[in-house]
């Protein structure tokens, strides 16, 4: 009677519901982290680091924190300190207790003004680059650091002020007054004053256009060398039985969704790996980092391998339990949650086409006609081209990820037994494991969709391309560009894509330069551009544009001449 006069309150009802979910969310968490391979943990980390440092608390948090631990310090270290050796440093505090206070209350008032000041300076500055750059650049002020850094300077002087003048006391009441720590207080002071001209300057520079299309190229740039490797990986060139890359799709598949509405920011392979192996299939993911996905979009499939499919034969890490296809169940779906992140907001998260959507957006701001500054338009134009080329030279990541399974114990055991010992010289040093002198063929278990050159080419210039339809220097810009790229040792295909982009900006000036003259200019560049791709030896040769009426002249001094 008294346990249904307890679950009838409303009081010990709601706290009864609230344990339960509490305790149902742990033992999901507990479950679902032992189930998670410990390789992912390196970028979890990462990516809680990279949460951290992009909010605007966490270095300002940390300086007040440190501001709070210093003051108690350095007033314990006052009290076991000869006052007569402290009075030897020229520089250091030796007045009297009301001095202390002046001056310790003089700090506090002064540095919380000023941080006062800066942070209204680092607002004006935010609604200034959301109208001139663009909302979704805001991120890159909020985590600059410097910015941060100096906030956290003045908060932090000022709650180590308030804790210090507490601790100041008469000369006939304990110790007195704390000289160190105000001696470390007027120093903070000044070191704040210089901090001050150094945020107005940072500031002022942080501002310039140059200087935020080179942050977002150098954000861009990390993102191509983590995804582009300089050699070709060596995972998709393993054999695998029975072509399971070709015929994956011919599986019993089952469509999967997302946990969750929200961007998808990040896939945890590793992890992923780690499940398919487990469930004995194959995980393809169709949707690209950055895409936006309801929780009713089917982003992939899984394919579960063939009963009589002889990869099954391979046994886990325990000894004598195979692999067996199965379907996908409760707990399948609750591990797949965790490897994935999905975010309502898109982040950077070593996003290639993010980093360059950034350069972009600026780029077409920078064409409006309430801006209407070209210059700007190039210089994007031009960071694009140099991340584009990086990206051309470099190996693309591979589709296809694979895992080695364990080795049989016994049969392990028993080829050993009979082998002799292994000679330090002629030791192989690869990382794929053998069974019986032979290389353990690698299993298929995940398939990316990984975009193609040609994709990021048409999402950065093509789209700057159709807002600089009637900007004749901006287009021109586009047609150097696709010149540039083609330096960076260029396929067929790859070639075909420059050429259909010239055209399309051929075709871009014909329908919207005002002049006859502007148009014929454009055509002609083009035209030699795409004769100069064409070459077989267009990489050891500089194209040099000339226009009609400069060869005109030229043909008429040469003509003069003679």
């Amino acid at each position: 009677m008294e346990l249904k006069t307890l679950d009838k309150h409303p009081k010990n009802g709601w706290f009864k519901s609230a344990w339960l979910a509490i305790m149902h969310r742990l033992k999901q968490f507990t479950q679902l982290w032992s189930l998670q391979t410990l390789t992912d943990l390196p970028d979890r980390l990462r990516n809680l680091w990279q949460q951290l440092i992009g909010s605007y608390w966490f270095i300002p948090t940390a300086c007040v924190v440190a501001g709070i631990l210093l003051a108690p310090l350095l007033v314990t270290i006052d009290e076991h300190f000869d006052r007569e050796t402290v009075r030897e440093i020229t520089f250091a505090f030796t007045g009297d207790d009301d001095a202390a206070r002046a001056i310790m209350t003089t700090i506090a008032g002064a540095v919380l003004g000023v941080a006062g000041t800066t942070f209204s300076i680092t607002i004006a500055v935010l609604s200034m680059a959301s109208s001139q750059f663009g909302p979704r650049l805001l991120r890159n002020f909020l985590t600059d650091t410097p910015n941060q850094f100096v906030l956290g300077a003045f908060i932090g002087t000022f709650s180590y002020s308030l804790l210090v003048l507490k601790a100041i006391h008469k000369y006939d009441v304990g110790f007195g007054v704390p000289q160190l720590a105000v001696t470390f207080a007027i120093i903070m002071a000044i070191i704040c004053a210089l901090l001050l001209v150094y945020f107005v300057q940072h500031m002022v520079h942080a501002i310039q256009a140059s200087h935020v299309i080179q942050g977002a190229s150098n954000e861009a740039i990390k993102n191509i060398h983590y995804w582009y490797k300089d050699r070709c990986d060596i995972e998709h060139q393993r054999d695998v039985e029975h072509h399971d890359v070709e015929q994956f799709n011919t599986w019993s598949a089952t469509p999967i969704y997302p946990p969750c509405s929200g961007y998808l920011q990040q896939i945890y392979l590793e992890s992923l790996v780690t499940l398919t192996q487990d469930y004995g299939g194959v995980v393809h993911i169709n949707a690209n980092l950055g895409d936006f996905v309801t929780d009713r979009n089917i982003i992939g499939y899984f394919y579960k391998r063939p009963a009589d499919h002889l990869d099954n034969r391979h046994q886990t890490n325990t000894l004598n339990l195979a692999i067996i296809p199965r379907k996908p169940d409760g707990l399948f779906w609750q591990r797949f949650a965790g490897c994935i992140r999905i975010e309502q907001r898109l982040s950077h998260s070593n996003d290639i086409a993010y980093s360059l959507g950034q350069m972009t957006e600026i780029a077409v701001r920078a064409l409006s006609p309430g801006i209407n500054d070209p210059k700007t338009a190039v210089n994007c134009v031009q960071s694009l081209t140099a991340c584009l080329s990086i990206m051309m030279r470099r190996q693309p990541p591979s589709p296809y990820h694979f895992y080695i399974p364990s080795p049989d114990k016994q049969t392990s055991n028993q080829s050993t037994s009979n082998k002799p010992a292994p000679d330090k010289a002629n030791t192989d040093n690869s990382n794929i494991e053998s069974v019986n002198n032979k290389p353990r063929v690698a299993i298929l278990a995940v398939v990316t969709h990984t975009p193609k050159i040609s994709d990021f080419i048409d999402a950065s210039l093509g789209e700057i391309r159709r807002y600089a339809t009637a900007d004749l220097m901006v287009l021109k810009a586009l047609c150097q560009a696709l010149v540039d790229l083609n330096y960076a040792q260029v396929n067929n295909a790859q070639q075909q894509t420059l050429l259909h982009e010239l055209t399309l900006i051929e075709r871009a000036g014909q329908d919207n330069l005002s002049y006859q003259e502007l148009i014929d200019d454009l055509i002609s560049m083009c035209q030699q551009a795409k004769h100069f791709i064409l070459e077989k030896d267009a990489q050891h040769q500089y194209f040099a544009y000339v226009p009609k009426f400069d060869a005109h002249i030229r043909k008429v001094l040469q003509a003069q001449s003679r």
